[in-house]
């Protein structure tokens, strides 16, 4: 509630900048992009790291009135990880999942590692 407008809460642009302010002190490891354009779509947002950083990239997709799988499985389908082609280092791909219309508020969250070298790009495990 302190990061978004009491008139929107509920929704993936209050969701991405809680996301964002969440990870703030994360700056110091990582360079933060929202819409990052993925040439099938556009991920919500992307955490890589700085150089001489030993961290995982992170690839985040947020949906509402979905679950987590969902927003998970939009990455792979869409092969997101291909904006990051080059990348040498470790990525996690994230589907964050909420229900604006219910009054707890509820998320899940799904973490998976993307494993590289597999016959199909964006099989994880």
């Amino acid at each position: 509630m302190e990061v978004a407008s009491i008139l929107t809460y509920n929704d993936e642009n209050s969701l991405a900048c809680a996301i964002s302010l969440a990870y703030y002190s994360a700056r110091k490891d990582y360079r933060i992009i929202r819409e990052l354009p993925t040439g099938r779509g556009f991920a919500d947002l992307v955490f890589l790291p700085l150089p001489l950083c030993r961290k995982p990239a992170l690839i985040i997709e947020l949906k509402y009135d979905k679950s987590a799988q969902t927003a998970l499985q939009q990455i792979k389908d869409r092969q997101y990880s291909q904006a990051l082609k080059g990348y040498a280092g470790e990525i996690l791909l994230v589907g964050v999942g909420y229900d604006k219309d219910n009054r707890n508020k509820p998320h899940s969250c799904i973490i998976e590692k993307l494993v590289y070298g597999s016959d199909q790009p964006g099989t994880v495990l």
